[in-house]
């Protein structure tokens, strides 16, 4: 069980993100990290442990941005661990993850066989591999979510930042509780 949260609008995202967050910590005290994207390039503050780690380091090097997501992590793959927080990040690819992903494994051995390394032990990071794949393939952001989830077995609810398209965040689900929230420009 874990907890995710994206933002975009014309506020800070990291402090949306953050209370959002606080909100969901019950369900995730492993590990904690927010992405946000500022001029194209992301910024990436994880840390091991209760959301309160993750807020002390936020506190001595903010991430600016009024784009980014969020997670909180109860591990189900990979040990609590800083690398094993999310987001997860391939090429331009960043994703935070709640479900479980069946197929990971078969999923992690296609990806390095066509070069892809791989730097955590979770299933979310097969995600940002097999859209970063389907990036390469020249797909654009969103035909690169679908035709990657596509090839996912399991219940999940992702949210997905592109670093070459620093204004579009993508939310999916399959079997897991999603909701959305709209305000005025956000």
């Amino acid at each position: 069980m874990c907890g995710i949260v994206g933002y975009i609008g014309n506020q800070q995202a990291t402090p949306v993100i953050l209370e959002g967050l606080k909100k969901l910590e019950y369900r995730g005290y492993d590990s904690a990290g927010i992405c946000t994207i500022v001029n194209g390039n992301a910024a990436m503050a994880r840390s091991e442990g209760k959301l309160i780690n993750l807020e002390r380091l936020l506190a001595a090097t903010p991430l600016p941005g009024s784009i980014g997501i969020g997670h909180t992590r109860w591990a189900t793959h990979g040990r609590p661990s800083q690398i094993n927080a999310h987001p997860h990040k391939a090429g331009a690819i960043i994703v935070v993850h709640n479900g479980i992903i069946e197929n990971y494994l078969p999923l992690r051995e296609q990806l390095k066989g066509l070069g892809h390394t791989f730097k955590s032990e979770t299933d979310t990071e097969v995600i940002s591999h097999l859209i970063e794949e389907r990036l390469k393939s020249g797909l654009g952001f969103e035909a690169a979510v679908r035709a990657a989830l596509s090839d996912v077995r399991g219940a999940y609810a992702v949210c997905v930042l592109c670093e070459r398209e620093p204004g579009v965040l993508i939310a999916a689900k399959q079997g897991s509780p999603m909701v959305v929230g709209i305000g005025s420009e956000e």
